[in-house]
């Protein structure tokens, strides 16, 4: 391919996602699963999202630094980039705002079907996966401890 036929392919590809509406939207994207029963009424405890010593506690969990079976960077990477194919972009507050905090704690918990997101139930208390949300919560807010007030059932 030549020089030319690379640009003006390029050229193409840009003005067909400008006419398509861009890329998807939070919007776009299928509902999410159900939460199971059993952890249908997790709710992250009073003040946790921006419990400081919580959140700290979170990254080290969050980074393999308290387990090596669980380090939750190798794949949605130190700042919530994705790393691997498939991981969630815990930057994005369009995604991360769907989860309700029954929905990330049994994600959390049980993992993710088909992917590389193993469980962690049996590796970490319950304190301890609360701990790595509010940790992972930062990521979508600046790197900023915040509230789950953009969550909207």
């Amino acid at each position: 391919m030549t020089r030319r036929n690379v640009g003006l392919s390029a050229l193409m590809v840009g003005w067909a996602l400008l006419l398509s509406g861009g890329m998807a939207s939070a919007e776009d994207l299928p509902p999410l699963p159900a939460v199971p029963p059993e952890y249908a009424d997790k709710k992250m405890p009073a003040g946790g999202w921006t419990d400081q010593k919580a959140i700290e506690e979170g990254g080290k969990i969050y980074r393999g630094e308290f387990k090596t079976e669980v380090n939750c960077s190798s794949c949605h990477g130190k700042d919530g980039a994705p790393v691997k194919k498939g991981a969630r972009d815990l930057r994005d507050p369009k995604l991360v705002c769907r989860f309700s905090d029954a929905f990330w704690f049994w994600r959390v918990s049980e993992g993710v079907p088909k992917t590389k997101m193993k469980a962690n139930k049996g590796l970490l208390s319950e304190e301890q996966i609360w701990q790595v949300m509010a940790y992972e919560n930062q990521f979508s807010h600046g790197g900023k401890p915040a509230d789950r007030s953009c969550y909207k059932p």
